[in-house]
């Protein structure tokens, strides 16, 4: 077989296949066609002295740009943080998913997949001078169109996304969760949770979801943290792992916590995935993208396999798409080339709250569908000496 592109002498990690050495790992068709040593291409590139994973996938965006006020570009997005899967998380309800799909997803070169919010008209008012939370007034939840457009576009919607919380649901309080709920079950869809401020309780949310379901902002601070002022992890927190539900970090403008995730370390409670969350208010800081966020967990103690499985694996089997987050033969043809490099990096939680860490991922390339689409500029934040 005659390969396409060749990506030679990296530290393949791939946690799909239990694999981290250094090989070769080999496209065509669109497709991963060989992970192996002495592979040749018609064009081969030397990645020695990086590391080289599955395509990440970035469990927690918003890339409706142009259509929401938080959207971010998602292909410039991807280049810079070695994404080659955006799910985007509720920035489209039914009411202008449409445009969405036809404006953003259909013309990106990154993969964008798709929680659907069930409020009509998503996260429409969320912008440094407007934030007002989609979920305040119930007359604006849609279930009949909810489910109409996820059963027209199942090819890319994934899931059902609701916002709960003081801030996102107001008056509303869990009431919307019992919407998402009831659609999530009609169209047979994971639900992901946001949880903000109380009311209601981190506690009466995350007993409500299901195996399956994702519970985002999983390491957020107090209050409405996931452990209690002790330290310890909630005790429906642990029951609801135990029943199957995920939790991811949705990292975003203010949900990450040292403090929280510290806490929940040492408890020995890691992240199902960990998530940029990124959007226009926090895409200049402190999330800044998804190698920044991972960064975070080395801090952390997390095994860089582990890391990687938590951005590759572990969201691949959250969204039911088992042809991403492998470099096995026949998968999708996705790869992340990042770097781990030394030095001294101050980075920052959404409480301001800085820790200077001795390495952090840079990225260094993307490969999408088994063509190389470069890289962007990556945002590396150096403490000072």
């Amino acid at each position: 077989m005659t390969h396409e592109l060749v990506l030679k002498n990296g530290r393949v990690i791939d946690p799909s296949q239990g694999i981290d050495r250094v090989t070769d790992v080999a496209f065509a068709g669109g497709k991963v066609s060989a992970l192996g040593d002495g592979l040749r291409g018609r064009t081969e590139r030397d990645v020695s002295g990086l590391i080289v994973t599955p395509g990440l996938i970035d469990l927690h965006t918003h890339v409706y740009w142009g259509g929401t006020s938080l959207g971010v570009d998602p292909d410039e997005f991807a280049r810079k943080s070695a994404v080659s899967t955006c799910v985007d998380t509720g920035s489209a309800g039914p009411g202008n998913f449409p445009g969405f799909r036809k404006h953003v997803i259909e013309r990106s070169t990154a993969r964008v997949l798709v929680y659907l919010h069930i409020s009509f008209a998503g996260i429409y008012a969320f912008s440094k001078n407007v934030m007002l939370g989609e979920s305040h007034d119930i007359r604006l939840l849609a279930a009949r169109d909810a489910v109409e457009v996820i059963n027209a576009n199942r090819d890319v919607i994934i899931g059902v996304k609701v916002r709960i919380g003081r801030i996102a649901s107001g008056p509303a309080g869990i009431a919307p969760l019992d919407v998402a709920l009831q659609v999530a079950d009609e169209t047979g869809l994971p639900l992901m949770v946001h949880i903000d401020e109380p009311p209601p309780s981190y506690e009466a949310v995350v007993s409500r979801l299901r195996e399956g379901d994702v519970l985002t902002h999983c390491f957020r601070p107090f209050p409405n943290a996931p452990v209690d002022g002790h330290g310890k992890v909630k005790p429906e927190v642990l029951e609801a792992r135990r029943r199957g539900v995920l939790f991811d970090i949705g990292h975003g403008m203010g949900s990450f916590s040292w403090k929280t995730a510290r806490a929940m370390m040492a408890e020995g409670f890691a992240p199902d995935t960990i998530s940029s969350d990124i959007h226009a208010l926090c895409i200049d800081g402190p999330a800044y993208d998804q190698v920044t966020t991972l960064s975070k967990f080395l801090a952390l103690g997390m095994s860089v396999s582990d890391i990687i499985a938590a951005s590759t694996v572990n969201p691949a089997k959250a969204v039911q798409r088992p042809e991403l987050g492998t470099l096995r033969p026949g998968a999708a043809g996705d790869a992340s080339i990042l770097e781990l490099r030394d030095g001294s990096f101050a980075l920052e939680d959404s409480r301001g709250e800085f820790v200077t860490v001795p390495q952090r991922f840079i990225a260094a390339g993307l490969v999408i569908g088994g063509r190389d689409v470069g890289t962007g500029p990556a945002t590396v934040a150096a403490a000072a000496e």
